[in-house]
């Protein structure tokens, strides 16, 4: 995976937050928040948080005595994160490469991560981590996305930029975010890294937009399609999220925007 797919950086942050999480995250956020509640953990980690969506739906939802430990390896996102939450004695912030995670073993009833694994540049490293920091019994939840061909905004854009860019189109979206969609192989992996129980389920939501813009904004300035838009061409990136509109008007209409989301949940445990 190129480094640039991991920098979320500038104003990438603050777009993602205002644009992406209401787009695609937040019904997801609400069902490994919902996930994690359900067996009343007191000691909770998150990995890769980004800008804190899952915080948001998880906090309300844990015990008064809970501590729950949200860390990202972005510290930008995580500053965004922090700065969105209400105060709360029971909330770390914490700067952490989910690769090596720097808590001691059977630190958690829980670990979380909301669409991270698929950054991990080796997984099943980072399940081991997930692994080793969770109690006996405890519970790795995480989710993916299913292939871009089940993410109709995702689809459109990067077809879109494609379009632009046929000699070299930015393949973010279907490289990274959508990349690692084949249960499969992340149940494979899970296994390798010592999970001894795999149960995954596909889930799909509607993402919606108040127009056809504001779904294509969210995508080519949100996400680091926008870097590698950039460095073909630094004045290209008006020009493909115009394209991405264009082509979402085209399928949804004038007005609000309705597309299919698809991913996989996935619960572990050792």
């Amino acid at each position: 995976m190129p480094a640039v797919d991991k920098l979320f950086v500038g104003s990438i942050p603050e777009i993602y937050d205002t644009y992406m999480v209401p787009l695609i995250f937040e019904a997801y956020a609400s069902d490994i928040a919902r996930r994690v509640a359900d067996a009343a953990p007191t000691r909770v980690l998150e990995t890769a948080a980004g800008t804190g969506v899952v915080a948001r739906a998880l906090a309300p939802l844990l015990a008064p005595n809970a501590s729950y430990i949200v860390s990202d390896l972005n510290q930008p996102m995580l500053d965004r994160a922090a700065a969105r939450q209400g105060a709360d004695k029971r909330i770390v912030w914490q700067q952490a490469d989910a690769l090596r995670l720097p808590f001691d073993p059977e630190s958690f009833d829980a670990v979380a991560c909301q669409f991270g694994a698929m950054f991990f540049p080796d997984r099943i490293a980072g399940y081991r981590e997930a692994l080793r920091v969770l109690k006996r019994h405890g519970r790795f939840i995480f989710n993916v996305w299913d292939r871009i061909e089940e993410n109709d905004f995702a689809r459109i854009v990067t077809d879109a930029a494609r379009a632009i860019f046929p000699d070299d189109p930015p393949r973010f979206l279907s490289r990274t975010p959508h990349g690692y969609h084949d249960v499969a192989l992340i149940e494979a992996d899970l296994r390798a890294s010592g999970f001894t129980t795999v149960d995954i389920i596909t889930l799909q939501h509607q993402s919606s937009a108040a127009d056809a813009h504001t779904a294509a904004l969210a995508y080519c300035h949100g996400t680091p399609l926008r870097s590698e838009i950039e460095a073909r061409d630094p004045k290209a990136l008006n020009t493909v999220t115009d394209r991405a509109t264009d082509a979402i008007l085209e399928a949804y209409g004038e007005g609000p925007v309705s597309g299919n989301i698809q991913a996989h949940i996935i619960v572990a445990r050792a």
